[in-house]
């Protein structure tokens, strides 16, 4: 028996990330990887329970958009400062350098498709942010840790807030 291996450009296939990342509770699925589309883009969908804030600080990617689409629930997403709703049939572009974050501050469940043009990250990313936060053990993750796979993976966080 021989093994072969399958070139994804020739014979492309239905959903080709059948792995969920978890990231606390967040859920991360890819649906279409760098790998996948020539480096032109990442879709995954995100899942993120009721009343749920990021765990990763705010931040900004000088080297892709973010265009995310709202298919359950709404997230909010401050972008810039300013807060934005997106629910079901809504999209939001978030474009490069611009400082943003989301949340779930309703009561239900929401989930949202993400695309990421140029495909400039990947599972990896959200792999290695499960692992922070895995060793965290519940508590808060290492800021440290979580800042360096952000900035190696192109994502720059922004600084706090400023304390009133």
């Amino acid at each position: 028996m021989t093994t072969q291996t399958i070139d994804q450009s020739v014979h492309p296939r239905v959903n080709p990330a059948e792995e969920t990342i978890r990231l606390g509770p967040l859920a991360v699925r890819f649906l279409v990887t760098g790998e996948n589309s020539a480096g032109a883009i990442a879709v995954f969908e995100v899942i993120v329970p009721a009343a749920q804030r990021l765990m990763a600080p705010a931040h900004s990617h000088d080297h892709f958009e973010e265009t995310i689409y709202g298919v359950e629930g709404a997230l909010v997403w401050t972008v810039n400062g300013k807060q934005i709703d997106v629910g079901p049939g809504q999209a939001l572009c978030i474009p490069r350098g611009a400082v943003h974050r989301f949340d779930n501050n309703s009561t239900s469940d929401a989930k949202a498709l993400c695309a990421v043009t140029p495909a400039a990250i990947g599972p990896e990313f959200f792999r290695e942010v499960a692992e922070v936060a895995t060793a965290a053990a519940g508590g808060p993750p290492d800021k440290a840790k979580m800042m360096e796979v952000m900035l190696r993976h192109g994502l720059t966080p922004a600084p706090p807030p400023p304390q009133n």
